[in-house]
Parts: structure tokens; C-alpha cells; sequence
């Protein structure tokens, strides 16, 4: 890590950052110099800071605080080491970190934690995931008192509608998009396809395949943060939130996986087109666990504006083969390639608690050895299926009760986010939808 800034003389500052409970990124700015201590020593700062909650307060009731004397946590560099900011104007390295107690010991609350709690699940049975992200958002003129789409760099003119696989879409925000894969590249995240999306300004970004969840999940946050602070720098917003234009389809987060045996094979595969009796058992554990996970995939008051049906975001619980209506998609091709694609994530989610969410219920149904109800065939949204909770309320008491997730999850991790988004309940009911809007365009 220490030979990175040597390469780089032109940094000035590092930002350390860590995840909080809702993605946002919480830390410190450090001048150069003492990197070193950084990295020898840690950082430290409250337990409590990585469970605030949207605006940045502290969770009132949160034993965190005022049961511990808001007892610090130490923060250490993860595996990922020093990357440019490309979307400041002065040169700045950031730091990842996560957090431990004094003894070493990791912090049940921290979310990159959590998926890697869920991970020692699978390497204790010789498995490994292979993970894939699919990040859709807006890019939004926030300049005035409606949200709109901004005017092309290359026409002056602006969008009117959706279109979708729409190169000309694309082109017009050409440089954005350029600079935004000059950018990946100097961060080292696996950008892939870029797609124009069905909603206003609205488009699709992937992200390669990979071995290492916690790897990916660091990669979908990183690619959240570089979004969002590229299009400042190009003048305009750009947002993960699920649904800014009520009118326009919302945005997801779409995760694909398999799981690979201690030989490298892919248990999902046996040379047919509908996959293993592992496959089956991770649906079925998926199934299970979606109505405790929902809090994960729609994780703020707007992200139920996304899940309705007819709107390419599921409500009803289900699986399929090749099936862009149901939860659980199976996608058709090479064998070898067979994955379950869980299609019920917003944009807005926090990467590291989805695919610990998504993956832990996965490997519940693998040691359950359970099977799921048949696949779907036609529209799922006309099937008569048990639900997804639909409110934020029930998601909450969905997720505290849920056996499924205390499997998944530590009992700390859950008390943390139940009281952070019953807190952040409550005060969203004062606000009107406008002004969610406001808080969670660029904080999502």
C-alpha cells in the first residue's frame, strides 16, 4: 500500500472511509504524511458513526451511544488498498477500511463484516460465490424545483422519454460516460456494458463477474460513489434512489451468482437446462428468506414507490426460468455458465448487506437441502403468489422477526438497522414526497 503513494507524489490528502448501515461512506481526511500511521496503526473513530442514520444523526435509542460512552472502534485498511478519487479536482487517494474492536475482534455492525460472516459460511463447506452486479441509475438536472433530465452536452436538448437500448441516449452524455470508464479503470473496478434504461435519463451499468463477494460488493459501493461524484463534476446529478419520477420505471440492483466446489466447478451445472439439485435448494432458500430480507432490498421510504407490479421490479415471491417477471430468474444458455439471477434489489440498497442478504438465504437453502415450489411460467405479476411486504412498516417487523435472517445476519447487526429505520420512519412521516426526494437524490 505504502508503494502506491510513492507512485504517486502528486496526492496531497487520502480519505479513509468505511461503509455505514445505509452505504454511506463515513471517515476522515488525513494529509499524506501520516498515511503511514494509518496504515501501521488504524483509525479510530465511535462504533455508533456506522449506524447513523440518512441525515447523519445519531439513532436515538441506540445502545451504541449512550449504554457504551460511545466507545470507539479501530478501523484498518481492507485488502484494496490506496485508489484515486478522479472525481475531485485535487489529487486524493481513498482508503477503505472496516472496523474491529480493541482486541482485534470484528464489529458485528459493520456491514462488510456481515458479508464476510456470511462467506465463512460457504469456504467452511469448500464453496466459493461468483458474483455479478447490474447497477441502473439516473443522471438528473437537480438544478431547479422539478427534477429533469439534463440537457445533452452534444445538442442542448433534453430527453422526453425512455429509451431504452438506446445508443443515441448514450451518446449524447459520450463524454460523461468516457471519463466514467477512464475513471473505473484507474480504480480498478470491472465496468462492463453501459445500456440506456426505460426511465428518464435513466441507465445501466455492469459489472464483471467475480470470485471474491466481498470484492464485488467493494466494487458495486466504489462504482456508487464515483457516479454520483463524476456527474457533479460534469455539471449535473446522478442518483441510485429506486424511484425519483413517479411516472418512469424505478431503478435496480440486479445481483448474478454462482457457487463454485473446492475443484472450480460450478454446482449449479449438470449439463442441463434446468440446473442442479443445489441450484434448487439456493432458490428455495432465497424464496424463503424474501420476506425477512426486504428491508435489505427496499431499505427507504421511496424504495416501495419502485414495487409495483407491472413496473419490472417484483412483489410477488417466485422463481423461473428465464423470466424477467419473477423474483428469481433463472437466465437460459451455456450450462456451464447456470446462475440464479435475484432481481428484487433497488439502486438505493447498500451493496454489502444485499449480497450478504442474497447470499446468506442462498446458502440456508444449500444446508436446508429444501425444495422450492415450482417455477412460474407467464406473468408473475398475475399469479396468485405470496407477497413481498409492501410498506416499509412491515418490511421493518418482517426483518426482526425473521428466522431466516438471524441465520444470516448477527444479532447486532440486526438491533442496529431495526432501530435505524424505525427511527428514520418516523421522522420520514412529516416529510412530503418531495422532500424525501431531496434527501435521498445524492445520499443513496
Amino acid at each position: 500500500m505504502k508503494d502506491w503513494l510513492r507512485k504517486h507524489p502528486h496526492v496531497r490528502t487520502i480519505r479513509v472511509a468505511a461503509s455505514d448501515l445505509n452505504g454511506q461512506a463515513r471517515g476522515k481526511r488525513i494529509p499524506t504524511r501520516f498515511a503511514d500511521k494509518v496504515l501501521q496503526d488504524g483509525t479510530r473513530f465511535p462504533m455508533s458513526a456506522l449506524n447513523l442514520d440518512i441525515w447523519g444523526e445519531d439513532i436515538d435509542d441506540s445502545p451504541l451511544v449512550w449504554e457504551t460512552g460511545d466507545r470507539d472502534g479501530v478501523l484498518r485498511p481492507t485488502a484494496r488498498g490506496f485508489m484515486p478519487m478522479p472525481w475531485l479536482d485535487a489529487p486524493t487517494a481513498l482508503l477503505p477500511i472496516w472496523m474491529y474492536h480493541e482486541d482485534g475482534r470484528p464489529f458485528d455492525g459493520d456491514p462488510r463484516h456481515a458479508l464476510r460472516r456470511v462467506l465463512e459460511r460457504y469456504a467452511a463447506r469448500g464453496l466459493t460465490p461468483v458474483c455479478a452486479v447490474e447497477l441502473e441509475f439516473f443522471l438528473i438536472d437537480d438544478s431547479g424545483r422539478n427534477l429533469q433530465v439534463p440537457p445533452s452536452p452534444r445538442s442542448g436538448k433534453r430527453r422526453v422519454a425512455g429509451e431504452i437500448l438506446s445508443l443515441r441516449a448514450l451518446d449524447q452524455f459520450d463524454t460523461f460516460f468516457t471519463d466514467l470508464y477512464d475513471a473505473c479503470e484507474e480504480m480498478d473496478i470491472p465496468a462492463d456494458t453501459a445500456i440506456s434504461e426505460a426511465g428518464l435519463g435513466q441507465f445501466e451499468i455492469n459489472l464483471m463477474h467475480c470470485d471474491d463477494a466481498l470484492r464485488a460488493a467493494d466494487d458495486a459501493w466504489l462504482f456508487k460513489m464515483l457516479v454520483k461524484g463524476m456527474a457533479r463534476k460534469h455539471g449535473f446529478a446522478a442518483s441510485f434512489m429506486a424511484k425519483p419520477y413517479a411516472d418512469y420505471a424505478g431503478s435496480g440492483l440486479h445481483v448474478h451468482f454462482s457457487v463454485l466446489d473446492a475443484d472450480g466447478n460450478n454446482v449449479f451445472d449438470d449439463g442441463s437446462e434446468t440446473g442442479t439439485d443445489v441450484l434448487r435448494h439456493a432458490v428455495s432458500g432465497c424464496l424463503s428468506a424474501m420476506p425477512g430480507s426486504a428491508l435489505i432490498f427496499a431499505p427507504h421510504a421511496n424504495s416501495f414507490d419502485r414495487m409495483v407490479p407491472g413496473s419490472h421490479a417484483p412483489t410477488g415471491i417466485s422463481w423461473a426460468y428465464e423470466n424477467r417477471t419473477s423474483a428469481i430468474r433463472i437466465p437460459s444458455g451455456s450450462p456451464a455458465a447456470r446462475r440464479i439471477e435475484h432481481r428484487v434489489a433497488g439502486g438505493d440498497v447498500n451493496p454489502y448487506l444485499m449480497l450478504a442478504a442474497v447470499l446468506g438465504a442462498a446458502i440456508n437453502g444449500i444446508e436446508n437441502g429444501t425444495e422450492p415450489p415450482e417455477p412460474v411460467t407467464g406473468n408473475a405479476y398475475e399469479a396468485d403468489l405470496p407477497q413481498i411486504p409492501g410498506n416499509w412498516k412491515d418490511a421493518i417487523d418482517a426483518f426482526e422477526a425473521s428466522e431466516d435472517i438471524a441465520r444470516i445476519f448477527a444479532p447486532e447487526l440486526i438491533r442496529n438497522l431495526v432501530l435505524t429505520k424505525r427511527q428514520e420512519l418516523h421522522y420520514m412521516q412529516e416529510l412530503t414526497p418531495a422532500e424525501q426526494v431531496n434527501i435521498y437524490l445524492d445520499t443513496v
